[in-house]
């Protein structure tokens, strides 16, 4: 289990666990945030409408009751309604026919007013007028109370409630004002009500609707349910038939009392297909997220897998270039800073296993020459003894020359590498002796060595081969004298220049030319090797020299003027470079 976790355990994996990680909060997040903003807004607007219905609810039954106030108010005001209510305060006595006139005037009325049964008059002494076919008292019909209350309301309408004795009506009572009599008190006016005229048809299907007269008595309900109307306050979700309702309550100026219980799963009705809408979106939202994240985590993740894959290639071969890619900046300059380091190292290794070669190729020569150089010493020094004795001089001092040079050539110490300026200055100085037994006084020399600059270390054999290519060359194809020169000075940034030049031949610009691209490239000039000693005089520089920037090899020449060539090295900078 372990190892299968650290398998999935890569960047590109917690790249993309990490996106999917915040995706999904950010989507829960904006999730939750829609749904409840969406059904806030959904329930707010039900309640707006709900509420809207309320107020034309309440606006009905105060239409309604204005109704009935209007067709008492002009029953009361008809002019044989009050010039019989005029006769009966003065005292005076009302004829059969007069009432018989107010009949067919108040039957009239209540034929055109929608909503009132039957119409009753009574005196102000409570004595009931009409219908004719009654003498009952007023106080006998109703609370005295009411009695009262339509007094208090000097001739407006009063709602009194149901009918004591017909549940099926309501009762209004309205005061008559004499209005030739400066509105004083003529008796009153009562009616009769339908139940079904306050009955509101228009509500929505699950909504329950109850009306409270200003008594607070209930006077319509469109369920057989009872509920105490005292219970219910706006906005209070309520519970009936183990449902929960939002109440919905709007008072009219008429003193009646709307309420609406509307169920709260009606309100939030579409939740459910928004809910669904957004799950669904999401789930789409998380697979294209999904999608993106991966794509995007391949992308950052896949030049580091080639990088890893091209190091380790290190264990086969060399190390691998990475191909550039295109990529973000970061990984881009980590490729790049990659691919400078494999070129340096890949150099470094090639210059050291060079380096190897040619170290390998000298003591495989030194092996070869030290065959028995005791031997070789001792018949040179035998030889020089021998010359002398027979007056031979000058052979004598070659053949000590001789003897340093193999001496000082095949010789092996430690660190027999470096040498110092001085010794290979005497080097030169003994291999010149032996040229000049060549040439006689056709080759003269000059050595400029410095005494601060003897004990400067320089690679051994580095000057010599300069000395040789110029006697070579210097004197090739000629019969006048040739002098070479060598000299020591210092140069820029405490490094030393060696110049080697001749008086001789010299080269053209195209022999210069083909010599120095030898000299770049290895190859040869010519069949007798014009630019091979130049070549590896430069390519030890390099491999000893390898960290200084400095170093190097320049050729000058001119044609019968002769050739300067100078190396640049660094002072007592060259060993720790080896």
């Amino acid at each position: 289990m372990l190892s299968y976790l650290k398998k999935w355990n890569t960047l590109r994996n917690q790249i993309l666990v990490v996106f999917l990680f915040v995706m999904v909060i950010v989507l829960s997040l904006v999730s939750m945030i829609t749904l409840k903003q969406v059904s806030l807004l959904i329930r707010h607007n039900a309640e707006s409408q709900i509420k809207q219905t309320a107020m034309e609810t309440s606006g009905r039954i105060d239409s309604l009751f204005e109704q009935l106030n209007t067709a008492t108010k002009f029953m009361m005001t008809n002019r044989e309604v009050q010039r019989l209510f005029e006769r009966i305060h003065s005292g005076e006595k009302v004829t059969f026919p007069e009432l018989q006139r107010l009949k067919s005037v108040v039957n009239n009325i209540q034929a055109n007013s929608e909503g009132i049964y039957s119409v009753e008059l009574y005196t102000e002494d409570l004595k009931q007028v009409f219908p004719l076919d009654s003498s009952m008292k007023m106080f006998e019909r109703l609370n005295v109370k009411w009695i009262y209350e339509a007094d208090r309301a000097k001739g407006r309408l009063v709602w009194i409630g149901e009918d004591p004795r017909n549940s099926q009506f309501y009762l209004a009572i309205r005061r008559i004002t004499l209005m030739e009599r400066q509105f004083v008190n003529g008796g009153y006016l009562l009616v009769r009500i339908y139940k079904p005229y306050f009955s509101i048809t228009e509500v929505n299907t699950g909504q329950y609707v109850f009306v409270s007269d200003p008594e607070g008595k209930m006077i319509f309900s469109n369920t057989p349910h009872s509920i105490d109307l005292s219970s219910l306050n706006e906005r209070t979700a309520t519970i009936m038939n183990q449902i929960e309702y939002m109440v919905t309550k709007q008072s009219s100026n008429k003193g009646f009392t709307v309420f609406i219980l509307t169920p709260v799963s009606a309100l939030t009705k579409g939740m459910n297909g928004i809910r669904l809408g957004i799950i669904f979106a999401g789930i789409i939202g998380m697979l294209v997220y999904f999608l993106c994240s991966l794509l995007l985590s391949t992308v950052i993740t896949r030049p580091i897998v080639q990088l890893t894959k091209t190091m380790r290639l290190a264990n086969e071969r060399l190390l691998a270039v990475d191909p550039q890619m295109v990529t973000v900046n970061e990984i881009r300059e980590l490729n790049s800073t990659y691919n400078q380091l494999v070129k340096e190292t890949n150099h470094l290794m090639k210059m050291v296993y060079q380096k190897e070669i040619v170290r390998s190729q000298s003591e495989l020569k030194a092996l070869q020459a030290q065959i028995n150089p005791h031997f070789l010493y001792n018949t040179l020094e035998s030889l020089r003894w021998s010359l002398e004795e027979k007056g031979e001089e000058e052979l004598a001092d070659v053949v000590v020359s001789m003897s340093e040079l193999f001496r000082y050539t095949i010789s092996r110490h430690a660190n027999d590498d470096w040498v110092t300026l001085k010794e290979e200055f005497c080097h030169i100085e003994n291999y010149m002796e032996i040229v000049k037994f060549r040439f006689g006084d056709r080759i003269k020399w000059k050595l400029w060595l410095s005494k601060e600059w003897e004990q400067v270390r320089i690679p051994k054999l580095i000057i010599q081969p300069l000395v040789e290519n110029a006697v070579v060359h210097g004197l090739e194809n000629r019969s006048s004298p040739c002098t070479i020169t060598v000299t020591v000075k210092p140069g820029l940034d405490r490094h030393l220049e060696i110049i080697v030049e001749d008086d001789g031949a010299g080269m053209d610009e195209e022999t210069l030319k083909a010599v120095k691209q030898a000299v770049d490239t290895g190859g040869l000039v010519s069949k007798k090797g014009k630019g091979m000693a130049l070549y590896n005089v430069k390519k030890r520089l390099q491999l000893y020299y390898r960290d200084e920037t400095n170093t190097g090899l320049t050729i000058d020449s001119w044609k019968n003027k002769g050739t300067k060539v100078t190396i640049q090295i660094p002072i007592n900078g060259g060993e720790k470079n080896v």
